[in-house]
């Protein structure tokens, strides 16, 4: 099949798509993203969408394109990386890398995060070219590499050393948000307008060192287990920011009843850890957006088994919420730790305090064509994306890959684990829903 018959048939074949782009191996490390780029690239071109590749390291390039508007509305934003994290150590019921479609699922790493994403804004841009759409303003496509390991060589590359390739934009889509999410029984669709800060931390503790032989009381590794019990037994203070308010006034509007008015109490600070309790799985995915929160995942002690060390570390995966600093965080934890722990920052990526919703009305409306019933609400991301870097040009970004998933599907538990998979229909669904926003920006 010829590059040019590829593109025109593609567009209308998301999952195909995506299968193709599921069988590049792009796990990060090391990331390989060239030959996927590649790919990407004589799409694009097979249908005269002119491209350009912009990279600090050669093999791990990053592609930009731009379809030109009527220039009724500023130029519209659609990002997603192309690399994946990797799958040692997962037990896999099929090749990770085969895209193969099986039970009404395709599978393979990156089939939700985020080459989804990438297949259904292809696919759109694709459709736009070949039918003449008119397109309010211009369009810009942005294949990214290197999001999986802090974007060094992405979308952080593009903002510092080609940020004139975004000017004038104010609006972006990348990922996550447009996914059915079943809340008591209703169907949402939430889209993500914020998510959390990245903080990375080091904890260091010190105690008598010695001869494993000669057992010491009040230890290092005392202490650093006392700490590790103190994280997991105690969440830090609750905090209510502008994008959790409107996140959970919306659903507990929607929902109603008892149960609608026992959630709205999550926005009670005094009452919001009580509540998550009584929540169950629900609350794994809203306890962190309520909270600034520390994940302990890498530790370090004695060299040799027969020494005891007089110094320990564990490095703390901290994630603050919109609006807070590293020093918020700090303080919270040294409140929960005493004075045993010295605490030491390793990086901060900062993010906007606050959402830019301009475009919210228009993404819900197109998802609540899409599914009458479906209740559309803001949403806060736990983690962090590519947004971060955008935003410091201030570019607002949108997590909008719509896919309607069975209400026992769950999303986070399938993201970046083993048997990653999608609805074979997600990415058409999507795809046709980014066409629609590509019409309607303006």
């Amino acid at each position: 099949m010829t590059p040019q018959a590829s593109a025109a048939s593609l567009f209308d074949r998301p999952a195909d798509l995506l299968q193709r782009l599921i069988q590049f191996d792009t796990s990060n490390p090391p990331g390989n993203e060239l030959e996927c780029i590649q790919y990407i690239r004589s799409l694009l071109e097979a249908e005269g969408i002119s491209c350009q590749i912009l990279a600090r390291d050669p093999e791990r390039p990053n592609l930009i394109a731009r379809l030109r508007g009527e220039g009724r509305a500023a130029p519209l934003l659609l990002y997603g990386h192309i690399d994946v994290v990797p799958t040692a150590g997962q037990a896999w019921s099929v090749p990770p890398f085969e895209g193969r479609i099986s039970g009404g699922y395709l599978w393979g790493r990156g089939a939700l995060d985020m080459k989804s994403g990438v297949a259904m804004m292809l696919a759109a841009v694709l459709r736009a070219k070949h039918t003449g759409a008119a397109l309010p303003g211009d369009v810009v496509f942005a294949v990214v590499s290197d999001e999986e390991a802090l974007g060094t060589l992405g979308a952080r590359f593009l903002v510092e050393e080609h940020a004139a390739e975004f000017a004038g934009i104010r609006y972006a889509l990348g990922e996550f948000g447009g996914f059915s999410l079943g809340i008591a029984g209703k169907r949402f669709c939430p889209i993500q307008v914020a998510e959390k800060q990245a903080c990375w931390m080091r904890a260091t503790l010190r105690g008598p060192g010695g001869h494993g032989s000669m057992p010491v009381r009040r230890g290092a590794m005392a202490k650093l287990a006392r700490f590790l019990t103190q994280l997991d037994r105690q969440r830090l203070p609750v905090h209510i920011t502008p994008a959790a308010r409107v996140m959970f006034q919306t659903i507990s509007s929607a929902i109603g009843g008892v149960q609608g008015l026992v959630l709205g109490q999550l926005l009670n600070p005094r009452l919001a850890d009580r509540v998550l309790d009584l929540l169950g799985a629900q609350s794994r995915t809203f306890d962190p957006l309520l909270h600034n929160t520390v994940s302990p995942t890498v530790l370090q002690g004695s060299a040799k088994i027969n020494v005891i060390p007089g110094q320990v570390t564990v490095e703390l995966d901290g994630r603050l919420l919109p609006g807070y600093q590293p020093a918020d965080l700090l303080a919270e934890l040294r409140d929960l730790a005493g004075p045993d722990v010295e605490f030491e920052i390793l990086q901060f990526d900062p993010g906007p305090a606050e959402p830019d919703m301009g475009l919210f009305d228009t993404l819900a409306g197109v998802l609540r064509e899409a599914d009458p019933a479906a209740i559309v609400a803001p949403l806060m991301l736990s983690g962090t994306s590519d947004a971060r870097f955008f935003s410091r040009l201030g570019i607002q970004t949108y997590g909008f890959t719509p896919m309607q998933l069975p209400a026992d599907f769950r999303f986070v538990d399938v993201i970046h684990g083993a048997d990653e998979r999608i609805p074979v229909d997600a990415p058409a669904y999507g795809a046709d829903a980014v066409y629609r926003v590509l019409q309607r920006f303006g």
